[in-house]
């Protein structure tokens, strides 16, 4: 008996993307892109000095991988198209290589009966651009917009479900405030720059995309942080959740659905005489090509409170210059990741865009647990038994069902992620999979009991 039945034609899967999953290989004609670089000069910060050269092996085993989304109920996954794997230099020539690989990959996908949705950029910055400044360089947003459009141009008669950005938030937050990610800086000017020329840039496809007549939709996705305030009735807590909101999550979510930026944040930017370069007609392309389709990626929330630290000035003005994070007591936590385990968190998100955003058609794009040394719960027959995870989806797809019943425009639901893949400065440490990759058999799969769960969620369109 299914008691929570999601709409026909739900979007059942997951995501990854290209340079978690694809490794690189002689004669694929990849260039360098920036997590290739970083690892080239400081292996030691990534754990156990894994570095992108040993992503899964996609590139070579996805028809067997596709077999396997099969097998556990995909009708949708979502990957990445590499930047620097098309265009090794960023710009100028393609690699026919790459252009053979993704044709294959998208037919071989569509044989199988699942849709391709496929994203643009996902953190892989081809290092000829990086080495300008990134998306510090207006340079980089015209080279972007180029490269979008030839992916359009090649893939577009097939691949109907596009998106600009993967977690936007994330170049902006780990590269230049909070030091995950090279070029590791401090530096909120810089942050704010970054920002406005990933959304300029994002528009900029939106843009091309429709000018192109092309039949299917373009997005972006988006990691929304519900940010709550420690006490609802304290004005001051309120409005320290009202600006962490604004920075993390309308910054990206008002231009790419409303087509403006939030005026919170527009205010602190001007205060602080930080305001990024903008161009004549930027803001308009901003306003008038906003996005078709919204994907919401949700792992955690944000809990905070009023200012009630001192203010740190060694770097200069930070985000925490406006509230503190505060931790909930009792609250349920992922002991592998660090991360709260809220699940009403994707209820509130959904239930958001629905009353604030003209309920734009989403889906969940991501959401996951995150554990480590996971191969202790393989049983006897080599299966991983991972009934935390089946745990996990299925408390937050109930929340996700309440929103469509709601009303809530929700089209599908994406894990992270279809098989264990290699995860930056993390490699292998946290398994998020419904597949396992076993590095000490050369790579090999294996379904888990999540993977098998899932199955029977797709077929019943429920569970």
């Amino acid at each position: 008996m299914v008691k929570y039945q999601f709409p026909d034609n739900f979007w059942w899967g997951s995501a990854a993307s290209g340079p978690q999953t694809e490794g690189k290989f002689e004669g694929d004609g990849k260039g360098q892109n920036v997590m290739d670089y970083w690892y080239d000069i400081e292996p030691e910060k990534f754990f156990n000095n894994v570095g992108p050269d040993n992503a899964s092996r996609f590139y070579q085993t996805y028809k067997e991988d596709i077999q396997l989304m099969k097998e556990t109920g995909h009708n949708s996954y979502r990957h990445s198209i590499q930047w620097s794997r098309l265009i090794p230099n960023g710009v100028g020539e393609v690699n026919q290589a790459a252009v053979d690989y993704y044709n294959d990959l998208i037919n071989e996908m569509i044989a199988n009966g699942i849709e391709p949705f496929m994203n643009l950029y996902h953190f892989d910055m081809p290092m000829p651009f990086q080495e300008k400044g990134g998306w510090l360089n207006r340079e980089t947003v015209e080279a972007y917009v180029v490269y979008a459009q030839t992916c359009f141009e090649l893939f577009g008669d097939r691949v109907k479900k596009w998106f600009t950005h993967n977690e936007p938030i994330v170049p902006v937050e780990a590269g230049y405030l909070y030091q995950f990610h090279y070029p590791n800086e401090i530096n909120l000017k810089h942050a704010i720059q970054v920002g406005y020329h990933e959304m300029l840039a994002s528009a900029m496809a939106v843009k091309v995309y429709h000018e192109l007549k092309l039949d299917g939709q373009i997005g972006i996705i988006l990691n929304l942080t519900p940010s709550y305030p420690r006490d609802e009735n304290n004005p001051e807590d309120v409005k320290a959740s009202i600006i962490a909101d604004a920075m993390f999550n309308r910054s990206f979510l008002d231009p790419s659905v409303k087509g403006t930026f939030p005026t919170e944040l527009v205010d602190i930017v001007k205060e602080l005489d930080m305001m990024p370069e903008i161009k004549e007609g930027d803001l308009e392309i901003i306003q008038h090509n906003t996005i078709d389709l919204l994907g919401i990626n949700y792992y955690q929330p944000r809990r905070v409170k009023a200012k009630e630290t001192p203010i740190n000035h060694e770097h200069g003005p930070m985000p925490e210059d406006y509230f503190d994070n505060y931790e909930m007591p009792g609250r349920k936590m992922n002991p592998h990741r660090g991360w709260e385990i809220y699940e009403k968190g994707i209820y509130d998100i959904l239930t958001n865009v629905r009353e604030n955003y003209g309920n734009i058609p989403c889906f969940i794009s991501e959401n996951g647990m995150g554990v480590e040394g996971e191969e202790k719960f393989r049983n006897a027959e080599g299966i991983i038994e991972d009934d935390y995870r089946i745990e996990f989806v299925s408390e937050h797809l109930k929340y996700v069902h309440q929103a469509i019943e709601e009303g809530t425009n929700c089209l599908g639901y994406h894990m992270w992620t279809c098989m264990d893949n290699w995860s930056w400065t993390n490699a292998y440490k946290n398994r998020y999979g419904f597949i396992s990759v076993n590095l000490d058999k050369n790579w090999e799969r294996s379904i888990k009991n999540s993977g098998r769960w899932f199955k029977q969620v797709s077929d019943n369109n429920g569970f």
